[in-house]
């Protein structure tokens, strides 16, 4: 079988190139100028293929042959300034490749979305895949961009492709990978002093990766997935953090008030590209929240064995 990996220079999609190369012959489309840092080392060859999400004709060309895509590549941003290149990328260059695969002829179609194209609510503390989405202050604009990409892949397997989606939570790798969930990483080693009262949901990166390779041996097509490990309160994730990484963990817990004001500092010292911290309102209320992303339907489906947060903090060191 050959595999199409969209995004595989990315942290998720390298992990899947290393899982699904038992599958199948791997081949990586990517834009001329991405790094490949992530694939260094690597014991299996990717043929690669060179294009942009925005050019339809880059992707019939790549997809000449291929058995299957996985569609792994996406802007991961919560940064209000980002909102017309989030809905390009993860919205527009979804609808791309569907429409091109539909064009090829190429039917099996992996797409990694996001827990937040599931969408929260306020009253809510558990939701899983058959959560309706609704308009909500807790929806991010990248959330919004994967659930409307989402809409793009269902219109997909309706015109025929075969679909699976999965929606992976904050995927932890090695603070060596310097990808988006480094960001948490270095909240403990810089020894912050305030952690939020809401809950994390996560997973390791190879978890995901193995969860979304198995999904395609069981043929689960036209069903969609949360990969979550489990919700745990930030106070004892960054308490477990900081024991792992020798660090003082967060030991207050951040006012409402206090929250409200570095959100305000936090906005001012982006404008003036002082702060890269993804904190903003939205961010901030969702921090706060409680809630679980509900794991039962791929659990029942394949018996996953999950590291334990403190086998995935070793790792990542």
């Amino acid at each position: 079988m050959k595999i199409l990996i969209t995004g595989i220079t990315g942290l998720f999609g390298s992990y899947l190139a290393k899982e699904f190369t038992v599958l199948g012959e791997i081949h990586g489309f990517r834009r001329a100028n991405s790094s490949l840092r992530l694939l260094e080392g690597i014991k299996f060859p990717i043929t690669w293929h060179e294009g942009e999400l925005s050019d339809i004709e880059s992707l019939e060309t790549a997809l000449e042959g291929m058995d299957m895509v996985v569609h792994a590549a996406g802007k991961v941003s919560f940064d209000a300034n980002d909102e017309s290149s989030l809905h390009r990328i993860n919205v527009v260059g979804t609808t791309n490749l569907v429409n091109a695969m539909l064009n090829t002829g190429i039917k099996k179609l992996l797409y990694v979305s996001s827990v937040a194209a599931i969408g929260r609510s306020p009253e809510l503390t558990q939701v899983n895949e058959n959560f309706k989405w609704v308009e909500s202050p807790l929806n991010t604009d990248y959330g919004i961009s994967k659930y409307l990409a989402e809409l793009e892949a269902w219109r997909g397997e309706q015109e025929g492709l075969d679909l699976i989606i999965v929606n992976p939570s904050i995927l932890l790798g090695k603070i060596s990978d310097n990808r988006s969930s480094s960001d948490i990483y270095n909240y403990v080693i810089d020894e912050n002093s305030y952690y939020p009262k809401g809950d994390l949901n996560y997973i390791d990166v190879r978890d995901a990766a193995k969860q979304a390779k198995e999904l395609v041996e069981k043929e689960a097509w036209g069903e969609r997935f949360i990969l979550n490990r489990e919700s745990i309160s930030y106070k004892e994730f960054f308490e477990k953090m900081a024991a792992a990484f020798g660090k003082k963990a967060p030991a207050k817990e951040i006012s409402p008030l206090m929250l409200k004001t570095a959100v305000f500092f936090n906005a001012i010292l982006r404008r003036i590209g002082v702060s890269k911290s993804p904190l903003n309102k939205k961010t901030a209320m969702i921090s706060q929240q409680k809630i679980f992303f509900d794991n039962t339907k791929v659990n029942r489906l394949l018996e996953s064995r999950y590291y334990s947060l403190d086998e995935t903090l070793d790792w990542s060191k």
